[in-house]
């Protein structure tokens, strides 16, 4: 089992006389097996809240439980957990044989027999058996991630802490171990926290999300979950890719004054933000954007100036309200920097954020397919 419970954790550092709080009172429950990934920009808590689960920095309040055991003030090595480190800790001076096994040597009671047949099943999970007997400086940086992700996975932890193991990798490595790690949990079946400030990391790895800023936590759930219903302007700017777009409001009945434009919304949308303050945020996300013409509800006279084609998809760039957005359009349309284009926003697309706050008002109506919870059975 790897349940992990973290309540009410907070951790904050003295700084002279200020007081700098890094986690501030956070609850997440992590079931045995998930996938959870903690994701924020730098600063936002995420690392010393990994640090904090595996004794590395001891929490100045709040529990954490490991399978409803307090392991809070229990020392690294006492918490059954493994972690996989940002810049690999490998040992210069050992081959990858003893790397991989040298945990189980100081911490089992393993004859060496045992510990050398691990090392080889695990290099064999790896695919990197003929690099046993090399040194750590003969190995690419890929190469060097799957050992420490050996030196981990021998342990059979109940718990693996990742700390952004990826950062150093190219673009193209990263997406192939990115996706050998999502394999290697689903094989093992192991309870797996994750840090990154990499938004689409998280989308495509966690079973769950945990969106994090300034110490707090903004949103716990699903990657669709964060993405098509976020809990306030801060998770639905950082999750997505590009951004999604906002224009400050104005309502006044059945408007939304944008003072660049204006525009109509329904009866259904006014109900649903009826009690809301006046001052509203409206977001939406670029590939909701769509190109239309002077005749359709709520179209918007724009000019492209800048275009980046991307293959599949390309995105353009667009003022209005004297703030640059993104729209991404099929990269089989022709588009070209100057053209004149009406934009629309679709009513069922937009999100409405407090200005106050940035608490949601409304989010966009999105059946998301394959949702047990969308689909009932007859």
């Amino acid at each position: 089992m790897g349940r992990l419970d973290i309540r009410q954790l907070t951790k904050t550092f003295d700084e002279g006389e200020n007081v700098i709080v890094a986690v501030d009172e956070l609850d997440i429950t992590v079931e045995d097996g998930d996938f959870l990934v903690l994701v924020g920009p730098s600063g936002c808590g995420k690392s010393t809240t990994l640090r904090c689960i595996a004794g590395l920095e001891r929490a100045t309040s709040g529990r954490i439980r490991l399978d409803g055991r307090d392991i809070t003030d229990a020392k690294p090595k006492n918490r059954d957990m493994a972690m996989v480190f940002q810049n690999y800790a490998l040992y210069p001076h050992m081959t990858v044989r003893r790397n991989i096994g040298y945990g189980l040597k100081i911490t089992t009671d393993l004859d060496s027999s045992e510990i050398n047949d691990r090392v080889e099943d695990t290099a064999a999970l790896l695919e990197i058996p003929d690099l046993l007997d090399k040194k750590p400086k003969e190995l690419s940086g890929g190469q060097q991630q799957r050992v420490a992700l050996g030196r981990a996975i021998i342990r059979e932890p109940e718990v693996f802490l990742m700390d952004e193991p990826l950062s150093n990798l190219d673009a193209k490595l990263r997406t192939t171990m990115r996706t050998e790690i999502q394999q290697l949990q689903q094989d093992m079946g192991v309870t797996t926290i994750y840090v990154t400030h990499d938004q689409t990391e998280a989308m495509t790895m966690g079973d769950k999300i945990a969106v994090l800023d300034g110490g707090e936590l903004q949103q716990l759930g699903t990657p669709l979950e964060c993405y098509h219903e976020p809990t306030n302007q801060f998770v639905a700017g950082f999750i997505g890719s590009p951004s999604m777009n906002f224009i400050d409001v104005e309502r006044s009945g059945d408007t939304l004054e944008a003072g660049a434009f204006s525009y109509q919304i329904s009866s259904e949308t006014r109900n649903a933000v009826d009690t809301a303050s006046s001052r509203l945020t409206m977001g939406i996300r670029p590939e909701h954007i769509e190109l239309g013409t002077a005749e359709e509800p709520n179209a918007v006279a724009t000019e492209i100036e800048v275009v980046e084609p991307m293959g599949e998809m390309t995105y353009a760039y667009f003022t209005v309200g004297g703030a640059t957005h993104t729209a991404s359009i099929d990269g089989e349309r022709r588009t070209v920097a100057g053209e004149q284009v009406h934009v629309v926003f679709p009513e069922d697309k937009i999100h409405l954020f407090d200005q106050a706050d940035g608490a949601a008002i409304k989010n966009s109506n999105v059946d998301r397919l394959g949702d047990p919870s969308n689909h009932p059975e007859p």
